[in-house]
């Protein structure tokens, strides 16, 4: 469904936006731009949409075998998570420990073996993926308004631990489960908005408004408005996707949509390449972070072919000696 692939486009676009505006602020000394505003205003909706997309196909694989599920639903993102995460540390938390901080080689390794329990940066998206996976299979035969009563609670607690796997998990769970649960409406949704267009005009006008005033008033996550905006912030996506999805032009932002992953895994060394490349251009940080943003994107995806064409295919393709198939 093209729509699918257009929506994980817009998500993906604004999580890479988040992340190398952190970036760019970071360079300039803390400074802030007229961007901040957009991401906070997309908020509410950037990663709640991410989770619910990909619950949505979730009915198809979940009755297989235990063996080939794990394989599909576990080893296949945790090789990646692994592969990605030892990069990332090598590159930046490494030079950082022996440069900076004189760290000794047993603090190195512990500081790495925590990343399996407590994944660092935006790699926590690939890590809990699996969890979401076998939790959903494990309890399948509960009722789903029980799941979901459960999740939504745990959304509404604000759980703050420090610790990424069980705040984000839960956070974002009830919108993976929605996805899984729901995705027959989801796809009746996505059918009638492409028929029913202005409608869905009418509806991102009433959002837009909606939402910005909740995130100007500081309530965008307070509890069940923060639910509710996660939702209706969802729904948005949806309906931008499945309009965008008409047109022929739109064709670039599918393509981003449908390799989402690999600039999922690349972005976080590519944007700070990419920032410190374009340090020396002068102006101002909102716009600086909105064209690294661009760059970053189309930088993961180049990077991408270039090493599916050489020895390093396997950082983005797992080896057949590695399934369980």
């Amino acid at each position: 469904m093209d729509w699918v692939d257009h929506a994980k486009g817009i998500c993906i676009f604004f999580v890479v936006m988040f992340h190398v505006n952190e970036v760019a602020m970071e360079h300039r000394d803390g400074m802030t731009g007229w961007l901040s505003h957009v991401i906070d205003f997309a908020r509410p909706f950037r990663m709640p949409d991410f989770f619910l997309i990909a619950g949505l196909f979730l009915s198809a694989s979940i009755r297989r075998p235990w063996r080939k599920y794990i394989d599909g639903k576990v080893v296949h993102f945790f090789y990646f998570y692994v592969l990605w995460m030892t990069v990332n540390f090598v590159v930046f938390d490494l030079s950082h420990s022996i440069l900076d901080t004189n760290d000794s080689a047993t603090d190195i390794l512990l500081a790495y073996l925590q990343r399996f329990l407590d994944p660092s940066g935006p790699l926590w998206f690939i890590h809990i993926l699996p969890i979401f996976f076998i939790v959903t299979r494990l309890t399948r035969s509960v009722p789903w308004w029980v799941m979901w009563t459960g999740a939504a609670i745990l959304h509404d607690l604000n759980i703050d631990t420090g610790w990424h796997v069980p705040d984000e998990f839960a956070r974002r769970y009830v919108y993976f489960y929605s996805g899984y649960v729901f995705a027959g409406f989801v796809f009746r949704m996505g059918t009638w908005v492409a028929a029913h267009r202005l409608f869905a005009g009418g509806y991102l006008a009433i959002w837009g408004i909606v939402n910005g005033l909740l995130v100007y008033a500081g309530v965008s996550t307070a509890p069940v408005i923060g639910l509710a905006l996660g939702y209706a912030g969802a729904v948005t996506v949806i309906f931008t996707a499945v309009v965008l999805s008409r047109f022929s032009w739109s064709s670039p932002l599918r393509y981003i949509g449908e390799n989402s992953i690999v600039i999922y895994l690349g972005e976080l060394a590519m944007s700070m390449l990419v920032i410190r490349l374009l340090a020396g251009i002068m102006i101002d940080v909102g716009t600086l972070a909105l064209i690294a943003t661009v760059v970053t994107v189309l930088g993961c995806l180049g990077l991408w072919h270039v090493a599916l064409r050489t020895p390093v295919r396997f950082m983005y393709r797992r080896p057949r000696w590695l399934t369980l198939e």
